[in-house]
């Protein structure tokens, strides 16, 4: 009996399709002055953001690279290649049979429409700078929800998007927060009234579909007092021979009493590199919790943060790294304690196959004043060839001494007595590496909602195939 299709399609090979380019705007290669008041110009801006944008230049050109964290890779990137606005001027549409036949096509294929009647509260869908599709159900809607893309939401929401806009990651965070401030287009923008609790999802989908193209997207959510939300968001883009850049901000504050669960399934082609910055602020008795998990991409640099500011905040990162042939997984957590009270947790598996590497880079950090606060960081890995290769690197800096603190870490190799009792029970050699590498994540793929769990398994058992040897 043939085993049922899942609702989420996450195959890396899925994504690897495109369709010929047919932009009304496009910014050129090369990143100046001219091109960010392009950008700005062509979404009719108001003077703030264009100055905003400005500003961001000239920090992004007076920072240097990273240089000690995966150089060699960055050097690949070449800033003046790529380009950084593509669209067709469109405004996302309401109805799928409005969306563009090319776009339509590229969507139904990634199962978006199915995902939406299927479980979802609001889909949103952007195909390389613009969002296509962007809707909401009405019921969610009428609570009051604010569910548009980031432009709309600057357009007809300042009143709440220029509040927190750039309040949670500055400009000047990191070289790679400064591009994206410079040049973002697209992206989400939510707000949750007070007390409001979303029972459903709202999912957005990235396409890259554009050769040399770099992707920039700004999303902003914001749950007020009491409210609850479950942002998921999934990636793809089909492999081209040049580098492809994929440079995101997330900010997200979660007010008084108030939980936000961020879900990232991570799947680009190997020629994208994937330099993010994610950052939740947690007031007084809230929640931020990342799901994140990360399998495409030549380079992941990403490390999602929370900054527990009220007295009992918490902060979450539940993490996946997989690191397959020429794949860099760098990729981890930063909890910054702030109050009194506050309670963090970091759970991070990674697992490296081939020559593939993951990297797990966190940071915990409780200043002298504060008192009864805790974390637990647990780091694994698992290697599965002899050329594989892990690293940790935590930074765990606790000055008070009210305050409790644990970290473990292992790294282990897969054994090749128990894949050999496997084959000896009927098991294929790849069925014998899928069950080893399930079990080693499964106690964390349990957290993922079920639509993106099922489909982590069935990659895994494909990533897995011929895996040995």
């Amino acid at each position: 009996m043939a085993a049922p299709k899942a609702d989420i399609d996450i195959d890396r090979s899925a994504g690897d399709f495109s369709y010929p380019e047919a932009h009304t705007f496009d910014a050129g290669t090369g990143l100046t002055a001219a091109t960010v008041d392009y950008i700005s110009k062509v979404k009719d801006e108001p003077e703030w953001i264009r100055e905003f944008r400005q500003k961001a230049l000239e920090v992004f050109n007076k920072k240097a690279m990273p240089t000690h964290w995966a150089t060699k890779d960055l050097d690949n990137i070449i800033f003046n290649n790529i380009r950084y606005y593509l669209s067709r001027g469109q405004k996302p549409s309401r109805s799928w049979d409005d969306v563009p036949e090319d776009m339509k096509r590229t969507f139904e294929r990634l199962g978006i429409p199915e995902q939406e009647r299927k479980f979802l509260a609001g889909v949103e869908a952007q195909f390389d700078s613009e969002a296509a599709y962007s809707n909401i159900k009405k019921a969610v809607g009428d609570q009051g929800v604010i569910f548009v893309g980031s432009t709309e939401g600057l357009k007809e929401h300042p009143e709440i998007f220029r509040k927190w806009f750039g309040k949670v990651i500055p400009t000047g965070d990191n070289k790679f927060s400064a591009l994206n401030s410079a040049v973002f287009s697209g992206g989400s923008f939510i707000y949750v009234p007070p007390g409001v609790k979303v029972k459903h999802p709202l999912q957005a989908y990235f396409r890259i579909n554009s050769e040399n193209f770099g992707q920039f997207e700004r999303t902003l959510i914001i749950a007020d007092e009491g409210a609850e939300v479950m942002y998921m968001e999934g990636c793809t883009a089909p492999k081209f021979e040049t580098a492809t850049l994929h440079s995101a901000v997330v900010e997200l504050v979660a007010l008084k009493g108030a939980k936000i669960q961020y879900v990232t399934v991570q799947n680009w082609s190997n020629n994208v590199f994937n330099l993010v910055t994610k950052r939740g602020l947690a007031m007084e008795d809230a929640e931020v919790k990342w799901i994140d998990c990360n399998i495409g991409s030549r380079l992941t640099m990403k490390y999602p943060g929370v900054v527990m500011k009220g007295p009992r905040a918490r902060g979450e990162v539940i993490s996946i790294a997989l690191a397959g042939n020429g794949q860099h997984q760098d990729t981890g957590a930063k909890m910054i304690h702030a109050a009194d009270d506050t309670t963090s947790n970091v759970i991070s598996k990674s697992i490296s196959v081939g020559t593939g590497r993951a990297t797990y880079r966190g940071q915990v950090l409780v200043p002298k004043h504060l008192k009864n606060c805790k974390n637990n960081t647990e780091c694994d890995a698992l290697l599965i060839n002899p050329t594989s290769r892990t690293d940790t690197y935590p930074a765990i800096t606790v000055r008070g001494a009210k305050n409790a603190m644990q970290h473990e870490a292992s790294v282990s190799k897969v054994s090749a007595e128990q894949i050999f009792y496997m084959m000896q029970r009927g098991l294929t050699e790849g069925q014998a590496m899928s069950l080893t590498v399930n079990g080693f994540v499964n106690d964390l793929v349990r957290q993922f909602p079920m639509e993106y769990s099922v489909e982590l398994k069935r990659l895994i058992d494909l990533e897995m195939e011929g895996s040995v040897g």
